[in-house]
């Protein structure tokens, strides 16, 4: 059994998904951000584990059933790092995802999750370079995150051989396309599972940069504009 930690920022507009802005408005990137994280705690919830733990910057709802930890650290590295620390279960294994793959499903985690019992550690690679979940069975394995760069084109690479230097060789998991600009909302929410928030918000919000389409390449943009700035 495993301990799911979600780290997510409260989705405050100006605050959160910034690279949506434009063609989004900031309250509309909060609200693609606000779905994003609620499809993400959905997934997380249906998979069995120890504890589920939301791992938060700024002010949201903790979900009944789960615990909260407020981030800290001054970068990115040191507030991943951090999470594993505060929200350990000793003996427990923990699973980290963020709020940035909401096409996540619950087999998809439940997989990591049975992998992560029997291995040391996973990691998911995002297609940007970076990467979208982090499970260590030693929370003071993720001591090498704040050295590692974090949101480059290198970050999972580099990640993954500060993980090496530590003797850990991490399974990988499947290839995700996180969520950062409009582009990318588009193409995720043609990965997600029917019912899912998410879709239903890059829809509303990016109508008239391009209705989202299924299809075997996943998403597709119709009618999309190159200029001006979506309602």
């Amino acid at each position: 059994m495993i301990q799911i930690l979600v780290l997510a920022k409260a989705p405050v507009p100006g605050r959160v998904k910034t690279r949506l802005c434009p063609p989004c408005t900031p309250r509309e990137a909060a609200t693609i951000a606000a779905a994003a994280l609620a499809d993400t705690l959905d997934a997380a919830r249906e998979v069995a584990a120890v504890r589920h733990t939301l791992v938060l910057d700024g002010e949201h709802p903790v979900p009944p059933g789960w615990s909260g930890v407020p981030q800290r650290g001054a970068g990115l590295g040191e507030r991943l790092a951090n999470a594993f620390e505060d929200a350990a279960v000793p003996g427990v294994p923990s699973l980290l995802i963020g709020m940035d793959t909401p096409q996540v499903t619950p087999a998809l985690l439940a997989a990591a999750a049975d992998t992560l019992c029997r291995e040391n550690a996973v990691l998911g690679l995002a297609a940007d370079g970076g990467w979208w979940a982090l499970g260590l069975a030693d929370p003071d394995a993720a001591r090498v995150l704040p050295d590692v760069p974090m949101s480059t084109a290198v970050t999972g690479e580099r990640t993954l051989a500060a993980l090496h230097g530590r003797g850990l060789r991490p399974v990988l998991l499947p290839l995700l396309r996180d969520v950062d600009t409009a582009a990318d909302a588009i193409a995720v929410a043609g990965d997600c599972p029917d019912g899912n928030r998410f879709p239903a918000a890059v829809d509303r919000v990016l109508a008239t940069v391009g209705r989202p389409e299924r299809g075997a390449g996943g998403m597709t943009a119709v009618g999309a504009r190159s200029e001006g700035r979506v309602a």
